[in-house]
């Protein structure tokens, strides 16, 4: 994929316990994700959710344990050896991740994407999307995240995880504020060190009739930010 990208349009819709942020299908410039954020603080917040623009962010975070890039096999802590860019997985496979987050710098995760489920249309309810998923459903994608390294990444996100459809295409991915009991996609709690292993999810839709079928990671360095740019790992 091209490093000059396709924009890419997100709307936002906030609701009292939980919010749902729907990132329309479309080529990514790099290390981009957005977290929903609330709407700026009203007088009086109203009883029910309202929809509101979110511009895309593409300022990038900081390179990537070690300066590695990406484009190939660099040794690992403990063994092995860094994900190639671009490099295919198959679901219970493990890659091997640098990670910065914030200001935890040179960290390793190892990150494994161990299945994807169907859900229904109507699991969306709870997150307030409207007519932007209708005609769609949603699909869970259940990976593991496990400290290899020697950084403490406590209270970090590992996020960047998107879904693949049928023929290779990007799927629209939800992001959610609050507890979506559905897919949950929690913080690393404190004292994430070296050999502590937590769950997460990452929410994917899919036109009716067609199936999410793979995932993809496109954190640091597996992105366009990355120089030269970089490729995504895959799960299928």
């Amino acid at each position: 994929m091209s490093s000059i990208s396709m924009r890419k349009t997100t709307l936002a819709a906030a609701g009292l316990a939980v919010a749902g942020t729907l990132v329309l299908t479309g080529c990514k410039d790099g290390n981009e994700e957005l977290t929903p954020a609330a709407p700026s603080a009203p007088a009086a917040q109203p009883s029910q959710p309202g929809g509101y623009a979110t511009p895309p962010a593409g300022a990038p975070s900081s390179p990537a344990a070690g300066g590695y890039d990406g484009a190939s096999g660099a040794p690992a802590a403990g063994g092995g050896a860094v994900a190639k860019s671009g490099q295919a997985f198959k679901m219970g496979e493990t890659a091997t991740v640098p990670f910065s987050y914030g200001n935890n710098k040179g960290g390793q995760i190892a990150l494994t994407v161990t299945g994807i489920e169907a859900g229904t249309p109507a699991d969306l309810s709870a997150l307030n999307l409207g007519d932007k998923a209708k005609g769609k459903s949603p699909f869970y994608i259940r990976y593991t995240i496990k400290n290899t390294g020697t950084t403490d990444l406590s209270f970090t996100s590992v996020g960047h995880m998107k879904g693949l459809l049928d023929g290779g295409s990007e799927a629209d991915t939800v992001l959610t504020i609050g507890k979506f009991e559905k897919c949950p996609s929690d913080s690393l709690p404190k004292g994430f060190t070296n050999g502590q292993t937590q769950t997460s999810c990452a929410i994917a839709l899919a036109p009716t009739g067609t199936k999410v079928t793979g995932a993809e990671y496109w954190g640091d360095p597996y992105n366009n930010l990355s120089s030269p740019p970089q490729k995504g790992l895959t799960w299928k």
